[in-house]
């Protein structure tokens, strides 16, 4: 299987095009190759397939080899490898994902593509939607339990569920501790990305982020979407502004618009391309 090696800002994903490749256990492999020491390393598998909707679709899966139903980094580097390998010459493309149309602008610089502008579509803020087990129209900076400890909880869906909560100091939380504890939670009957955040200054803010299926990744895109919103709606930035969403891997930069509409836009590495057997 011939593949190629992606990241958006240390999210890390293999990428295989399936215009001209086949993966019948995409699964089995999105487990096998995401292995760092026995396999290629990555945070998972995304397939790049032919849509009767779109230009193009997706197919993700987590390094456990569960199915995501969006990737915020994937989507970007997606675009950058279809018009690099010359899959198509538009500089605005449709995506099909498991959560929809997303429409992209790339921005190429010498024939390659360096930055992608995603509108995300609008996020999800009603619980039953996420989904999560909650009543009411919201779920803003409401105390949960976790683990015998009371946080108080953000819930937004970016296509997939997240839950942003708050923090003094962001870079010496023990994810590996506890982030199995907010990924698990009863309250989220799909399991739950979790962003720990802290406001910077009056348009930064910083994220680690804990993904379900795959454990801390360097950035998560719907993640630093669904950080942006967390924080308009807890009033620490307005509608309308770009925000910039620190990650360990690097900068986002995210605007949250007042009819609900997300835009992320961000850069799209390729690493290496090879071919492994599966």
């Amino acid at each position: 299987m011939k593949f190629t090696k992606m990241h958006g800002i240390g999210n890390d994903y293999v990428y295989v095009n399936c215009f001209e490749e086949t993966i019948e256990n995409p699964e089995e492999v999105s487990i096998k190759i995401s292995d760092r020491h026995f396999g290629i390393g990555s945070d998972g598998l995304v397939m790049i397939m032919p849509s009767d909707k779109a230009d193009f679709r997706m197919r993700m899966f987590n390094a456990d080899g569960s199915e995501g139903n969006m990737c915020g980094n994937a989507t970007r580097c997606i675009g950058k490898y279809v018009y690099d390998n010359h899959l198509t010459d538009k500089t605005e493309i449709t995506l099909e994902t498991r959560s929809g149309i997303k429409y992209l602008t790339l921005y190429p610089e010498n024939g390659k593509v360096q930055t992608v502008l995603v509108d995300m579509g609008k996020a999800i803020l009603n619980p039953a939607s996420i989904p999560m087990k909650a009543e009411g129209e919201e779920f803003i900076s409401k105390p949960v339990e976790v683990n015998g400890k009371n946080v108080n909880i953000t819930a937004v869906s970016m296509g997939n569920p997240h839950a942003v909560t708050f923090v003094d100091d962001v870079e010496s939380l023990d994810l590996e501790k506890i982030g199995p504890d907010y990924e698990n939670h009863t309250l989220f009957p799909e399991r739950v990305n979790t962003e720990f955040a802290k406001i910077i200054d009056d348009h930064t803010v910083m994220m680690r982020v804990w993904e379900r299926g795959s454990g801390e990744t360097w950035a998560c895109g719907t993640g630093a979407c669904a950080c942006a919103v967390a924080c308009v709606k807890n009033g620490f930035f307005p509608y309308d502004k770009e925000i910039t969403v620190k990650l360990r891997g690097g900068d986002l930069y995210i605007t949250y618009k007042n009819d609900g509409t997300v835009l992320m836009r961000g850069p799209a590495e390729t690493v290496f391309t090879g071919s492994i057997e599966i």
